[in-house]
């Protein structure tokens, strides 16, 4: 057996510490990387708000409603004599639909032209008599003073009787024509809940009838907060109903309440609808569309610029090269861009791509 030199077992120590000499630097130079500072700057591109009045399009339900709509209800207490309508029929203004029947008040009447027949009798006597005195007092010491003062008073007294009597009349008068009751304008019978001999009156909460204006017809829609202020006087809408399908009807805004309704967040618009043809029988289910645009240009943004989070909604903004949450509000949508508002004005430099992971306060670049 051969014994290894001195010189060989040193060359192979020698080797053995080369060895781990260059793995230990090999070790120290990959945690010297992995310890060197990274780069916290981010490149991002942005986009400035555009301001803008575009028309949209806004799809609502609606309802179609009679122009006008009334109950019956008797004015006077009595018997129903007669009902010359029922329910579908066309009647006119004025004309009658139900007779009712009250003696009493025939009777109240009747008693009350008597008395003014007998005081107007009265009267007449009482001018005569003091027509004539006075004449008479023209003669000196004809007639006594008191004797013409008596006969002025009777007369004025007469006629003051005559005047309550008169009205008196004319209430019993009222009353009887209250017998009578008659359309308060064109249209249908709706609903007919009495009939011949029923009694009426006396805080009776059923309506004897009740009558529709059809040949005009509100279509009313609710539209919502945040396009209350997008329609304007004048405006068109085209809709449809479900008993007409395929047939598109138009009208024009009429009228529309300023106050928002404080349950539903939203303001009603009433648009009048010509049905003098009769094609619509009013109560119908309405789609609407309606041509809609903002009072006042209002900014956008692409829609990947919008992040909807837990925390809320909100664009990323680079100010002097960071990032700061800015909160808004969501508009309408149209195609890729999205109407916003908040604190933001045209200048400013928003993410086009915004998103969740970049923090507030961290520095960009933009490209």
């Amino acid at each position: 057996m051969k014994i290894p030199s001195f010189k060989n077992i040193h060359l192979c120590m020698l080797s053995v510490v080369i060895t781990v000499l260059a793995a230990s630097c090999g070790e120290k130079q990959k945690e010297n990387k992995e310890k060197a500072p990274k780069d916290k700057t981010t490149s991002v591109k942005v986009v400035h708000p555009t301001a803008d009045r575009p028309t949209y399009v806004l799809e609502l339900p609606g309802e179609l409603k009679p122009y006008e709509e009334v109950s019956l209800f008797p004015k006077v207490k009595g018997f129903v004599k007669t009902v010359l309508v029922d329910r579908g029929s066309v009647v006119k203004k004025g004309q009658l639909l139900v007779r009712l029947d009250a003696p009493e008040l025939t009777a109240q009447y009747q008693s009350s032209r008597s008395d003014e027949n007998k005081l107007r009798e009265e009267l007449t006597y009482s001018r005569q008599a003091y027509e004539r005195l006075r004449k008479a007092s023209l003669k000196t010491g004809s007639v006594a003073e008191i004797e013409l003062d008596r006969a002025r008073s009777k007369y004025r007294s007469d006629s003051s009787a005559l005047s309550a009597a008169f009205s008196k009349t004319g209430v019993s008068g009222q009353l009887r024509d209250y017998l009578r009751i008659t359309a308060p304008f064109n249209g249908v019978v709706t609903s007919r809940n009495v009939s011949a001999g029923a009694l009426v009156g006396d805080n009776i909460q059923t309506p004897l009838l009740s009558i529709a204006q059809t040949e005009r017809l509100r279509l009313t829609v609710a539209i919502p907060e945040k396009h209350a202020r997008s329609i304007a006087t004048g405006s068109k809408v085209s809709f449809t109903v479900s008993d007409h399908p395929g047939k598109v009807l138009s009208a024009t805004l009429s009228r529309m309440s300023s106050f928002l309704d404080q349950s539903s967040r939203s303001i009603t618009a009433e648009f009048d609808v010509d049905n003098s043809s009769g094609e619509l029988g009013g109560g119908e289910y309405a789609q609407v569309k309606l041509q809609m645009k903002r009072p006042a240009p209002s900014l956008w943004l692409p829609s990947t610029s919008v992040v909807s989070a837990q925390s809320g909604v909100f664009v990323l903004r680079a100010n002097d090269d960071i990032l700061e949450r800015v909160p808004v509000k969501l508009g309408i949508r149209k195609g890729e861009l999205q109407e916003v508002f908040g604190e933001l004005t045209k200048t400013d430099k928003i993410l086009i791509k915004g998103t969740e992971e970049l923090e507030e306060g961290k520095k960009v670049k933009i490209q």
